[in-house]
């Protein structure tokens, strides 16, 4: 997953950064809101983390921006502006959920990883795949009495199809959702991984649509 994170605070953003890699999400972090309103509105992101008070431009205006665009981008709202009154503000504006500072990172990521599946339509608190559940944690996948390692782009692919069952995803959307903004987007690459979670799960679970893609198909 693919996640735009604006805060303007250097130190903030930078531990905020890591610890999202950590937890398995593609990170562009920018502390300049003109920056955010341009990638919020081009990128293809999962979701944003969007700090209020920006220096060249608010977060509210940012984000009421992207709504009056159509864009369904699922933000959450970072800010140490925690009066009742203004998390009303940003969820009038728009926003899906709000963090007020200080604030745990493990808070964070939960929500975000909340925010994220249900946007995707998936309810249950755990990702299910060919009998293991998806551990986004430790990312790993885990079943009754095995647990299957997993690299840092496998996690990020698997997660990612795992959301979207049954539809036709390109090389191009894939690499879109796994890489951050700067990276070397080489869309081959992704055919390797994919070769790599058939040996792991079984090669009927992720279908060649030649021309096309690939289509997760789950296992009952």
């Amino acid at each position: 997953m693919r996640i735009l994170l604006v805060e303007d605070d250097d130190a903030l953003r930078a531990d905020l950064e890591r610890e999202l890699e950590a937890a398995g999400f593609a990170v562009d972090a920018t502390a300049s809101g003109i920056d955010a309103q341009h990638l919020g509105a081009e990128e293809p992101y999962d979701a944003a983390i969007l700090d209020l008070g920006l220096p060249d431009r608010p977060g509210l205006e940012i984000l009421r921006d992207w709504r009056a665009q159509e864009n369904g981008l699922p933000v959450i709202i970072l800010t140490a502006r925690d009066a009742w009154y203004e998390r009303v503000d940003g969820l009038e504006a728009g926003a899906d959920d709000y963090v007020g500072k200080p604030f745990h990172t493990e808070e964070l990521i939960a929500r975000l990883n909340a925010l994220i599946r249900r946007r995707h339509g998936v309810p249950q608190p755990q990702i299910q795949v060919a009998g293991y559940t998806l551990d986004e944690a430790r990312q790993v996948l885990r079943g009754e009495d095995q647990v299957i390692e997993l690299t840092g782009t496998e996690f990020k692919l698997l997660r990612y199809m795992a959301m979207h069952p049954g539809e036709v995803l390109s090389k191009t959307q894939l690499t879109e959702h796994v890489y951050e903004y700067d990276a070397d987007k080489d869309s081959n690459v992704i055919e390797v991984y994919i070769n790599r979670l058939r040996h792991k799960l079984g090669r009927d679970l992720i279908r060649t649509r030649r021309g096309q893609g690939y289509v997760f198909q789950p296992v009952d």
